[in-house]
């Protein structure tokens, strides 16, 4: 059993400031702890948008990898930070409502639990904080494109 301390400010992060204990789905949960950085960046320009998503990924890698290596075990479940991140990134750019949220969620979670090629790899052979970040970077990353070809299109 991993043992978390969410007194200690990254693995309260990493646990996506706690949905990530969810007993159930919970990276479907922690996705959720992406919305108040959305909400509090949504109008800002494009260049602050990609730099808090850099920000919000790079800082994910450092406490990924604290409360992997704490718990003693890698990828816990309950580590949501990296979607946290991927549901930042499917985000950029897109007019916020409850559509392109929805759209944007449900595209984010498809992404990162299938894990089509490229993406299984990364998860696969790539370890630590950086390992658990970069997959669900990437699954925002296609997310990102297919959102965005779904406003483009005028589908919602």
């Amino acid at each position: 059993m991993a043992q978390f301390n969410l007194k200690k400010f990254s693995h309260f992060c990493a646990l996506g400031f706690g949905l990530g204990l969810a007993p159930k789905a919970p990276g479907t949960f922690g996705t959720l702890a992406a919305i108040p950085f959305i909400m509090m960046t949504m109008t800002a320009p494009l260049w602050l948008q990609l730099v808090v998503a850099i920000a919000i990924s790079a800082i994910g890698i450092w406490f990924c990898e604290v409360a992997s290596r704490d718990a003693g075990v890698h990828d816990h479940p309950s580590i949501v930070w990296d979607e946290v991140a991927g549901f930042y990134i499917t985000m950029i750019g897109a007019a916020i409502s409850w559509q392109t949220l929805l759209v944007g969620f449900i595209l984010f979670r498809f992404f990162d639990i299938v894990k089509p090629w490229p993406i299984k790899l990364l998860d696969k052979h790539v370890k630590g904080g950086f390992g658990i970040m970069v997959d669900d970077i990437l699954a925002g990353i296609f997310s990102l494109l297919c959102l965005q070809l779904v406003l483009y299109y005028g589908l919602i």
